[in-house]
This record gives structure tokens, C-alpha cells and sequence, in this order.
């Protein structure tokens, strides 16, 4: 509970973070600028009409059969000697308005409560990697103790909002019973807004319930205030499946956010340029809006963008490419066109913290900043195209996080902010290192990033030549080693252990999907 303070008209809450002798969290960073806008209002509608053209001309398949039945009552064609469904553009038309432009995104701990659309941006931890990795034990297969470690760092990390999913899987606990030991680890090792993934009904069912157990609040409340956001990946091209649509299914009946995100690689899982494959991308997250909207009108919903490029030599996905860059801003405007909020992500395809991982990342968070993403997936510890979460990323990704939301905020433009007194005090050809201008101020007026060292040559060779790698590996042992658990009711945590114990024993989740 929070704490009251304070008498008559000064009577307010005090926060967790008070209480403890903390300063109280930054405020959610807001885009104050325009999004950027790399196609003409033409193009974009052009680009409209060409994703109704595929959804009524060639259709997508639709892989459950009780999807098929929703979407045929909403007034799809669908046709009975195969799984396809089309779609006329009267009823893709009719669903578009429906959804929230703006909602807000339910933690355990109020405090870190998140506005998702709009002007607000929320970053979320890398999620769903196979591997882990660190400078002194190298690349290695995901498990609980990273799992749960990479969890704490987040929670640390004031610039990591919320998790997009397992920031690495913890893939020595059974496949079965995977999901209520990792959703319980990251709702009692954080208090941070969480995510599930859509991998059969039981998965996404148990989620609910664990969250809704977290916030000590009942099934009404829980369908009134969003508190658990899953993925759906398209299998692009043009096809739903099964897992991913009884996700929709769940998630939108029970009124948490679905967020529809077609991986549409230019070249491979769509066509090679930018329109064509910005075209099926918008497609499949509009087929994705009407079919949730059809399961429950105004539920939640966020347009996702993750078109990108391949390699045409090897194959591989590429990242902080212009082509990735022109996407995530093209895809903004189509979220907009919507009245969407709209997700993007930081990415880069580098083995390890060097020059390429740095660029692309900057690139990538760049094209989705300036796209007016409200919702940015693994902006911080995402390496090697998503195959291992980086403890040192993170932290490195975490400085970039807060170097993009100082920039973002507004200059300063009060008579104060122009220093006239302190030009005054220090007059011609002095120094204003000491007045008290820039004393009382040098703490918050700047933003002091934790990786670079700003030294010159000598002293930075004097102390043993600290490079951003090495850097980052001590400051993420120093955050876990300073890691505080968050609180959470004796009795919540009761609830959530007996409740994990009781699916442990009836065998937890299927694993053939």
C-alpha cells in the first residue's frame, strides 16, 4: 500500500520509491518532436490500398479452424476446401478506429505503470534468445541463473521500462512447466509491466492469472486495466498459425494488448523492396487488427513493425540497414494512418561489442525513434540477430537509452535557463566551473553517459586503457551486486507459489503445438 503524507490540500501518496530514501523514477520519455515522415500522404494511401488489394485478392492463411468460424460471422470469405481467408476491404475498413489510440500498460508496482501509444515510448529488454553471453564465460546455451540474472539487471536499469519477453530462455527447465517458473521469477525479481508469450492456451492463461495474483486485484479489474502484453508473429508470408491466433484469442477476450508483428525480411519472407515488403507487413498486422477486434471490439492493439533486409549471400538477417531504417519510419506513418500504437526495435546482427554493434544499434533505434514508435522490443542487450542476450549490451544499450530520452527532452527556455546572473558572476575570460549556476545544476543538467571515459590519452592509458567492453562488464557486476529484490506481500507471494505448484502437478503446459 502507499503511504499517505502530508494534510489538507498536501495530502498525496508517497511513493515506494520514497519511502526507501530513493529518488522517485524519471518520467516516461515522450517523442517532442514530429515523427519523421519518408513517404507522402499519396504513397501512404497508395500503400494502403495495395495491402486491401492482398488481403481481398490473395488472402492469408488462417491455420485455426476456430479462427476461420470468428472470422467468417465478422464476414471474411473463407474458403472451405483450404485454410485460406480474404478479405474485403469493407470489413478491414470497418475494424480500423476500434481499438484504443492510447492505453495504459498495468505493473505490479504502480509506479511503473506505462502509457503505450501517443506521444509516450516505452523501452523493453531484449527477449526470447537462445543464449546468453558475458566477457568472462563467452556464449552459452540460455538457463535460469542468466535468466534470472539478466532480470535483475533490467530491473536495475531505470532506462529498461518493462520486458518483452524471457530476456534469455531458461531452456534447462522442461519445456512443460518453462512458463510458470520463468514468469514467476520476473514477477517477484521485478516489478516491472511483463509480457507472455502465445505458445498454446495454458501458457496464456496461466500468465493472466499470475499477473493478475501479482497485482492483488480481481478478474474484473484485470479486464479494465491492461496488465500483460504478448507478441504475435505473422508466419510471413501471409499466414497465421495456430499458437500465435489462440494468443489473439485469449489475450483480446481477457482485454490485454495484442501486438501483431509481421517478421518481414526484404528478400526472403517478403518482396525485395521496401513498398512491397512494407505492403505484406501492413497486410498481415491489418488481418491481424481485424481478427482481434472481431474476437472483442476495442480490446488493445498495437501495429508492429520488424521489416528489414537479408544478406542475398548467406541468407542472414541484416540490421541498422538504410533499407531497416526506411521501414520502421514507413511503418509509423501506416500505424498513424490507423490511429495504432506502433512498435519497433533496437537491433543488430554483431557476434560481439564492437563498432558494428554500436552503429547498427543507433541506426536501428534511430529509424524507430524518429518513426514515432511507442513501444521499442529489445532496445536493450539484443546481439547476434537475436540469438544471444549481451549482459553487456544491456548496460551499453541502457547509456544509449538515456543519451535518445535527454535528447528528447525539450530545451530549456526560462530566463533562468539563459545563465544571464552567471555570465555576470564569471565575466569576460573566466571559468564557470565553480559558480553557483553551474554547482547546484551539474548533477541533472547534463546527461553523463556511464560507458564513455572521458579522459585524454594519457590517463585513459594510465588506467590500464578501459575500453566500452571492458567498462560495461565491471558496471553490470556492480548493478547486480547493488540488485535489490522489490517488495510484494507475504500473502500475493503465497498465492503466486501455490498457484505455480498446483500447474506444476497437473502437468503445466503441452509442448506439441
Amino acid at each position: 500500500m502507499d503511504a499517505i503524507v502530508g494534510d489538507g490540500r498536501e495530502r498525496r501518496r508517497m511513493s515506494r520509491a520514497e519511502r526507501a530514501g530513493k529518488p522517485p523514477r524519471a518520467p516516461q520519455p515522450r517523442m517532442t518532436f514530429k515523427p519523421m515522415e519518408v513517404a507522402t500522404a499519396d504513397q501512404v494511401e497508395r500503400l494502403h490500398q495495395a495491402s486491401l488489394t492482398i488481403l481481398e485478392e490473395i488472402g492469408m492463411d488462417f491455420l485455426h479452424a476456430g479462427a476461420r468460424e470468428i472470422l467468417a460471422e465478422a464476414g471474411a470469405l473463407v474458403d472451405p476446401t483450404s485454410e485460406r481467408v480474404r478479405f474485403p476491404r469493407a470489413l478491414v475498413e470497418s475494424k480500423i478506429g476500434l481499438a484504443p489510440e492510447t492505453f495504459t500498460l498495468h505493473a505490479r508496482n504502480p509506479e511503473n505503470n506505462l502509457e503505450i501509444g501517443g506521444n509516450a515510448i516505452a523501452f523493453c529488454s531484449v527477449a526470447s534468445a537462445p543464449n546468453a553471453a558475458d566477457r568472462d564465460g563467452g556464449r552459452r546455451p540460455g538457463n535460469r541463473v542468466d535468466y534470472q540474472n539478466l532480470l535483475k539487471l533490467g530491473q536495475s536499469l531505470d532506462a529498461v521500462h518493462l520486458w518483452g519477453g524471457y530476456p534469455v530462455e531458461p531452456a534447462d527447465i522442461h519445456a512443460s512447466i518453462r512458463h510458470l517458473d520463468a514468469l514467476f521469477d520476473m514477477l517477484t525479481l521485478s516489478d516491472k509491466a511483463i509480457h507472455a508469450y502465445s505458445l498454446g492456451t495454458e501458457r496464456n492463461l496461466d500468465a493472466i492469472e499470475l499477473v493478475r495474483i501479482a497485482r492483488g486485484i480481481d478478474h474484473a479489474t484485470l479486464e479494465r486495466e491492461p496488465s500483460v502484453f504478448t507478441i504475435i508473429n505473422s508466419s510471413s508470408p501471409l499466414r497465421l498459425d495456430n499458437p500465435m491466433l489462440e494468443g489473439i484469442i485469449q489475450m483480446a477476450r481477457r482485454n490485454q494488448p495484442v501486438v501483431l508483428t509481421p517478421f518481414t525480411l526484404a528478400g526472403a519472407m517478403a518482396p525485395v523492396t521496401i513498398a512491397g515488403a512494407v505492403a505484406q507487413q501492413n497486410a498481415e498486422a491489418l488481418a491481424g487488427l481485424v481478427f482481434a477486434q472481431s474476437v472483442n471490439p476495442g480490446s488493445p492493439f498495437v501495429y508492429g513493425g520488424f521489416t528489414s533486409n537479408v544478406d542475398m549471400k548467406s541468407g542472414a538477417p541484416a540490421f541498422g540497414t538504410p533499407e531497416y531504417m526506411k521501414a520502421a519510419l514507413l511503418g509509423g506513418q501506416m500505424a498513424r494512418r490507423y490511429k495504432l500504437p506502433y512498435r519497433s526495435s533496437n537491433a543488430c546482427a554483431a557476434n560481439t561489442i564492437d563498432a558494428q554493434s554500436a552503429y547498427e544499434s543507433v541506426f536501428s533505434l534511430w529509424g524507430s525513434i524518429m518513426g514515432g514508435a511507442n513501444l521499442i522490443m529489445h532496445a536493450a542487450g539484443w546481439m547476434e540477430g537475436g540469438l544471444h542476450a549481451s549482459f553487456e549490451k544491456m548496460v551499453i544499450d541502457a547509456d544509449l537509452l538515456g543519451m535518445v530520452t535527454e535528447f528528447l527532452k525539450p530545451l530549456g527556455f526560462t530566463d533562468d535557463d539563459f545563465a544571464l546572473d552567471a555570465m555576470r558572476e564569471v565575466g569576460p575570460g573566466g571559468h564557470f566551473f565553480g559558480c553557483e549556476h553551474t554547482q547546484s545544476r551539474y548533477r541533472t543538467a547534463f546527461f553523463s553517459p556511464m560507458i564513455s571515459d572521458w579522459r585524454n590519452y594519457e590517463s585513459w592509458e594510465e588506467a590500464g586503457s578501459p575500453t566500452a567492453y571492458y567498462k560495461a562488464n565491471r558496471l553490470f557486476k556492480e548493478k547486480l551486486a547493488s540488485y535489490e529484490k522489490p517488495p510484494m506481500d507475504p500473502a500475493i507471494l503465497a498465492e503466486m507459489e501455490a498457484f505455480v505448484a498446483r500447474r506444476k502437478a497437473e502437468g503445466g503446459a503441452p509442448t506439441d503445438f
